[in-house]
């Protein structure tokens, strides 16, 4: 398969699918810079893997009968052409796929999700304000990407839960519900609120989030 840049691998986790232990990949590479990101280091696409996926495959193979699967996450996972075969690889493996995404790539999630069984899909503020968090293209170019991303999973039918991280630097109450309605009009059953974790992020960002506190 076409190499596959693993960033870091965990090898056990209860609470990146819920209800399921799983190890985690974080794969390299995204084509966001978000606000809040805590994995800086591991937004440039060119940079090498740290983990041979030949690894993350023995680690499956060790843990048969203690592991329910494997989640992708990131960076952003549909970055890499290569995820789709490294998914049919989990699943030939006898595990299941879970997969973390912000949906910045549409046509590549398309072509994967037939292999993966859960999704969670960040969705990270209306269209209006998704530059702001982004910060990156036009005024509605990811918030378009992501909106399309989750009208794919939710026709595929593939369980997903919708997350938000609550920017208190760009969200406010009045927007937080705001998103949840049109969520909710969408067909979203399962929409998560996260707090943003200060730790990771850029000086100017945490000054600027404790202004808000």
């Amino acid at each position: 398969m076409k190499e596959i840049a693993v960033a870091g691998l965990v090898p056990l986790s209860s609470c990146d699918w819920p209800g399921k232990l799983v190890a985690t990949v974080f794969l390299q590479g995204c084509p966001w810079r978000c606000t809040y990101c805590h994995n800086a280091s591991i937004l440039d696409p060119r940079a090498p893997g740290q983990v041979p996926w030949e690894d993350v495959l023995d680690l499956l193979d060790r843990r048969h009968g203690l592991l329910d699967g494997l989640v992708f996450s990131g960076g952003e996972p549909t970055m890499q052409w290569a995820l789709r075969e490294a998914a049919v690889q989990v699943h030939d493996a006898g595990f299941g796929v879970g997969l973390h995404t912000s949906g910045a790539y549409p046509r590549r999630l398309e072509a994967v999700l037939p292999h993966v069984d859960w999704v969670g899909l960040d969705v990270k503020a209306p269209a209006r304000l998704y530059r702001a968090i982004t910060q990156v293209g036009g005024p509605r170019t990811s918030a378009d990407a992501a909106f399309a991303s989750l009208r794919l999973v939710l026709d595929a039918g593939v369980d997903v839960q919708v997350r938000t991280t609550v920017d208190p630097t760009v969200l406010s109450d009045a927007d937080v519900a705001e998103l949840g309605a049109v969520l909710a009009d969408l067909g979203v059953r399962d929409h998560v609120l996260q707090e943003v974790r200060p730790d990771g992020t850029t000086s100017e960002y945490r000054e600027a989030l404790a202004a808000t506190r």
